[in-house]
């Protein structure tokens, strides 16, 4: 069985988690901008970073596959808010259902890991995004506040990372 792990990585997180991802499997690792013929493998492991309720390349990538019956589809997303929460957890999923097909969507094992985030290092535009929705999220009422919100709150302006290695035993399980 053909494996191959696909990554969508704006800032550099999330193709962390795909490279470790493939040292301990040693399954290759590769950009989702890089991805010729995604129909040759029959198990298709996505990680990608959260950007504006979206996905990195997800859609972009997935929407390229033919035939799913005989293929294992498993997502994981990277993103700064804590995916235990079951409210954020609910959020990201119905982002990704949004944007992939109902077979797909349904067929994907899905996972959440937790990233990171630099704002020394964001581009002009994402930082001018992330500075107007911290105004809006700051200002809500606490009890309207979700768990995203706060963890932007939180972090806004420095430096965190939250990648943690071990919360990848639960895909190399699923693979």
């Amino acid at each position: 069985m053909s494996s191959i792990i696909i990554y969508g990585s704006h800032y550099g997180t999330t193709k962390q988690y795909a490279e470790e991802l493939s040292r301990r499997t040693n399954i290759e690792a590769i950009s989702f901008e890089n991805v010729k013929e995604i129909n040759d493998y029959d198990k298709i492991i996505y990680l990608g970073g959260l950007y504006a309720g979206g996905v990195l390349g997800m859609a972009k990538t997935l929407k390229k596959l033919n035939n799913i019956t005989n293929k294992t589809i498993i997502l994981a997303t990277v993103g700064l808010a804590d995916p235990t929460d079951e409210v954020n957890k609910n959020n990201i999923r119905n982002n990704i259902k949004r944007q992939l097909n109902k077979e797909i969507f349904e067929k994907a094992k899905i996972f959440h890991l937790r990233g990171g985030i630099d704002y020394t290092k964001l581009n002009l535009a994402h930082k001018t995004m992330m500075k107007l929705l911290y105004n809006t999220v700051k200002n809500l009422p606490e009890e309207k506040k979700t768990a995203e919100d706060k963890a932007m709150i939180d972090t806004y302006n420095k430096k965190v990372n939250f990648t943690d290695f071990s919360n990848l035993d639960r895909i190399i399980n699923e693979i």
